[in-house]
This record gives structure tokens, C-alpha cells and sequence, in this order.
């Protein structure tokens, strides 16, 4: 008998055998990419979690895109299991990645809005040599610092000024010197008094320090920058003394931030292996940014977090010249068939 809208049904059989021996059951083994109870193969759900979150590829256009591809029908409940698949599948590697990271030497710290379904959350990115990890957050607290990097971070902590860095419990701080520039830039614009004069002095005093830490990155020469530094401090520690309390109050507070955070916002002086900016930490975030602005957030926190996680893989990957896509095949064969979890930790 006809039905109104007939279903396709696809069965996976296995041989089956008892040993006449023993009694045991044995079952052959699933076709290749094929588990158990998941409708898509692995190849195909690493390739749709891949093109959501590294593509920026909507759900409709995906199913355009299979459909395109083969005249594959899926529906958008499938795709949304898939995705919520694959970051479970994930997390285990992501949380081994999240203990590993406050024991390196040097970790860049960034935060960014993010909205879930119209309240503003935040996604924070961690990121250093080789690894990238992103934190879905309600907050733009330092409840969520130490949630990332733990309570006392023995490391170099790199950010920018926000204030919710100051004071927090580390080996020591690298606060961002393009923040700096960009605040004196804004009080260059202020022609009013002595802020012009001000800002052009400090201006020059940062580029020049950029300039000699790319000298340094090119050719290592120790000796040679370690002269200058010393040479550059007596500088700028003159610059200060002489327009301390002679400017306005944008340049106060700047000047005042110079004084006495001295050693966070000139730590790369004595020690050349950390950057002076926080780069690393603003392209890191980049592709989660794309990715806000594409899909205009999340509609729940569960898949916000999800998000996060796969976000981390991807950008890990990226760091370290893997495949994400072959890191998702491991996972989902691992996740699904107790296997050993692949790592997203460096090898040394």
C-alpha cells in the first residue's frame, strides 16, 4: 500500500557467527566510516562541522551544498546533531589542551562579545606557541581568567589594558605597547595645550621600540639590544620626569599608567623572547569574530560552548600544520568506538 511520503531506509549489515568451540558471537566489522547508529559517515560529518565553523557556511547552505553535491537530503535537525556530535566528541581533547596551557611560559589572553539569543556573553581566546583554546563566558570578569589559566599564572600573561587584568596574580604582565600607541594617537588629536608635543614624543618612543624588537626577532643580536634597552629607559624615564603633571587628563592618565606599571608595559626591554603587543591574541580571535558576524551569535549558551570547542581545534590545528578535518575523523571514531582520543597538545 502507497504511503503519502515514503522514507528511505538504509541497513549497514554485518556477518554474524558462533564459535562451536567456545560459544562466542562474533560480528564483522561496519563498513569503513560507518557507525552505529549515526546516519552520516565520519568523512562527511568532519566535512559539515568544518565548513559551519571554518567555512561560516549556514545550515541552509549546507544542505544547498549536498544537495548540489550528490542529491543529498538532510534535514537541519541532522546537521545541528552533528555539529553537538562532534564537539562532544571533542571535548575530552580540548580539556586535556585547557590543563596544558597555564603551564607555558608565555600565554595571550583576549576577550570578545558574543551574543546568545540577544544577551551579550563573551568569548575568551587563549593562545600561545602552538595552540589556541576559546572559552564561552557570561562574563567579562577575572573570574574567567582564573577559570582559564588558574588562580596564580607562573607565566608572562600578554593583553591589552583592559582593567580587569590589573592585578591579577602571574609571573609577570606584557600589557600591550599598539594599545599605548593607539591611546596617544587619540590624544594627539587634542590640540589643546601640551598634548601634541606629548603624544609625538611618546609616539616616536614606540616605534622605535618596535622597530628594534623586529631587529631582534631578524638577527638575535643580545648584545646589541640589550644596549639599547638600557640606553632607551634612561629616555623614556627622562621623557616622563619632564611632562609629569604638565598635560592634560588624557595624557595624565596615561603618563601615570607609565609610571607605575612600568614593568608590565616594558617587560620585553629585558626579556626580547616576549612580544611587546598582543597580536597573537587579536588574530586568534579573528575567525571566531567572522563567525559571530555571520551567524549573529549563538540561541543557546550549550551551543555557544560547543562552538568554543570546535573554534579551539580548528585554530590549534591551524598553529600546529594539522589537518582539523582529519583531528574531527579521530575524534568521532574515538568518541564513538572507545578508542584511544587523539591529542591536541604539541609534541616536543
Amino acid at each position: 500500500m502507497p504511503v503519502a511520503r515514503p522514507i528511505e531506509v538504509v541497513e549497514y549489515q554485518r556477518a554474524k557467527c558462533q564459535c562451536n568451540e567456545c560459544g562466542a558471537m562474533l560480528i564483522g566489522a561496519a563498513s569503513p566510516g560507518i557507525v552505529p547508529g549515526q546516519d552520516l559517515s565520519i568523512d562527511l560529518q568532519a566535512l559539515l562541522v568544518w565548513l559551519g565553523n571554518y567555512g561560516h557556511i549556514s545550515y541552509e547552505k549546507q544542505q544547498e551544498f549536498l544537495r548540489e553535491l550528490g542529491g543529498i537530503e538532510i534535514g537541519i535537525g541532522t546537521l545541528q546533531a552533528t555539529n553537538a556530535r562532534v564537539a562532544n566528541a571533542v571535548k575530552p581533547a580540548v580539556a586535556d589542551l585547557w590543563k596544558w596551557a597555564p603551564l607555558q611560559t608565555n600565554v595571550h589572553v583576549d576577550e570578545t562579545p558574543w551574543c546568545v539569543k540577544g544577551v551579550k556573553e563573551w568569548l575568551w581566546t587563549a593562545t600561545g606557541k602552538d595552540f589556541c583554546l576559546s572559552h564561552a563566558a557570561d562574563t567579562r570578569s577575572r573570574a574567567e581568567l582564573e577559570t582559564m589559566l588558574g588562580n596564580e599564572f607562573a607565566g608572562v600573561l600578554s593583553s591589552d589594558d583592559f582593567s580587569v587584568y590589573n592585578g591579577v596574580i602571574v609571573g609577570a604582565q606584557q600589557k600591550c605597547l599598539e594599545h599605548l600607541r593607539r591611546h596617544f594617537k587619540k590624544v594627539l588629536l587634542l590640540s589643546h595645550g601640551n598634548n601634541t608635543v606629548v603624544a609625538s614624543a611618546f609616539l616616536e618612543l614606540i616605534d622605535e621600540a618596535f622597530r628594534q624588537h623586529r631587529k631582534w626577532r631578524e638577527h638575535a643580536e643580545e648584545l646589541d639590544y640589550h644596549t639599547w634597552a638600557k640606553e632607551f629607559k634612561v629616555r623614556l624615564a627622562e621623557l616622563l620626569n619632564t611632562w609629569q603633571g604638565q598635560v592634560g587628563y588624557a595624557a595624565g592618565l596615561l603618563l601615570r599608567s607609565l609610571q607605575n606599571k612600568a614593568h608590565q608595559w616594558w617587560y620585553f626591554l629585558d626579556h626580547p623572547e616576549i612580544p611587546p603587543d598582543n597580536n597573537l591574541a587579536e588574530r586568534s580571535r579573528r575567525l571566531a569574530v567572522t563567525k559571530r558576524k555571520v551567524s549573529a551569535g549563538s540561541r543557546s549558551m550549550s551551543r555557544f560552548e560547543q562552538t568554543a570547542d570546535l573554534l579551539s581545534v580548528i585554530q590549534t590545528c591551524r598553529f600546529q600544520g594539522n589537518s582539523a578535518m582529519a583531528f574531527f575523523r579521530d575524534a568521532i571514531f574515538a568518541h564513538s568506538c572507545n578508542f584511544f582520543m587523539p591529542s591536541l597538545i604539541p609534541q616536543s
